[in-house]
């Protein structure tokens, strides 16, 4: 993917520093970006994910909705395919005022970093090991800083050219703040009757250009949890449900195990209920689900804010590819905020985890 010319790259930069709500985005294995674009106002905010029935717009979602973190749908009052149209509608967008977006929470300096994780992971691994859990799913976040210049349309493109296979974004609202990320799962995807789902677990690192395919005890245990949830969820809603997988899909640098769900809707415009039950998947919270993102929320010791949440374009009556918010960052001014986490079984060791979350934080930071 290319840049486009520099005016329209400015002008995109500034959005990011000002008072309007705007997605850029782009699917995987296409080179086509696509702007929605609100003209005015704050976005809409509604209270759950099953207030998102019969609504249409592109939505981020936290991991827990609360005040400083609600759910935001962005207006598409403007919508745009391709650099080409992105142009003709951004030279509209001149005289951009900025705005006072939310402050990046105050973190753990790097040295640290390892061993907040190490004391986070005993207090993970010790109720694991009760049998008081089946899983959960510890991340953590890192600070990175910005050299002078940074331009977060230039990350975005710079992902897009390094990740074919994952959803890239960069979403900016007054309420959010500024959000990029590349992420290789779907949460819910289709349209009309044809829909799509995934469970997505288990990771490990590629081999130079050679995808390994031999997996441990741990990470198919692990998949196959995601596997069990989602399945269940879907024949709630669903009909037909087809399977295929588990397989090892690509992300990166990294690979998964991943069963793809394909299922059919007779009802498109209750689809705020089928994302309330799928989230938190077993993905990032854990199981049992209630109980496993209660312990996550007491313990983790830092707030997710919108990274494994919701993020993406739902459209009942048309196409809907939403994704969770994964290998991603929020930015302001000179810092970055960095993102990962990964699951947590009765048999996990912090060392391995704690590098599966250096390697997935990698996503991002190979693009700054």
């Amino acid at each position: 993917m290319n840049i486009p010319e520099t005016t329209v790259h400015q002008l995109i930069d500034n959005l990011t520093r000002s008072n309007r709500s705007f997605a850029l985005y782009r699917l995987p294995w296409t080179d086509e970006p696509i702007l929605i674009l609100q003209k005015e106002g704050n976005p809409e905010i509604v209270e759950t994910l099953a207030g998102l029935n019969g609504k249409e717009g592109f939505i981020m979602a936290p991991f827990q909705t609360s005040g400083p973190h609600p759910i935001v749908i962005i207006r598409p009052d403007k919508t745009a395919h391709g650099w080409d149209e992105i142009s003709g509608v951004m030279k509209d967008e001149t005289g951009l005022q900025t705005s006072s977006v939310p402050a990046l929470p105050n973190v753990l300096e790097a040295a640290d970093e390892k061993q907040k994780y190490t004391e986070t992971f005993d207090l993970f691994i010790t109720p694991l090991k009760k049998g008081e859990f089946r899983k959960l799913v510890l991340s953590r976040q890192s600070p990175h800083s910005l050299t002078p210049g940074f331009s977060p349309l230039n990350a975005f493109v710079k992902a897009c050219n390094s990740y074919p296979r994952m959803m890239i974004s960069l979403c900016h609202t007054p309420v959010s703040g500024t959000w990029t990320g590349s992420t290789p799962e779907i949460i819910l995807s289709g349209s009309g009757t044809e829909w799509h789902t995934v469970a997505l677990a288990g990771t490990m690192q590629m081999d130079g250009e050679n995808m390994p395919t031999e997996w441990d005890r741990k990470n198919k245990e692990e998949q196959e949890f995601v596997s069990e949830y989602i399945r269940k969820t879907v024949k709630k809603f669903g009909s037909k449900l087809k399977e295929k997988g588990p397989y090892t899909a690509r992300a990166g640098q990294l690979v998964h195990l991943k069963t793809d769900f394909h299922f059919t809707l007779k009802d498109t415009l209750h689809l705020g209920d089928i994302l309330q039950e799928l989230h938190p998947t077993p993905a990032v919270c854990g199981l049992p689900k209630e109980e496993a993102y209660r312990f996550i929320l007491n313990s983790e010791g830092y707030d997710r804010s919108y990274y494994s949440g919701i993020i993406g374009w739902l459209s009942p009556k048309g196409e809907t590819t939403l994704y969770v918010n994964l290998r991603c960052m929020q930015t302001r001014e000179d810092k970055a905020l960095l993102y990962a986490g990964g699951g947590i079984l009765p048999t996990s060791e912090a060392e391995p985890e704690w590098e599966e979350t250096q390697h997935k934080m990698d996503t991002m930071r190979n693009i700054l």
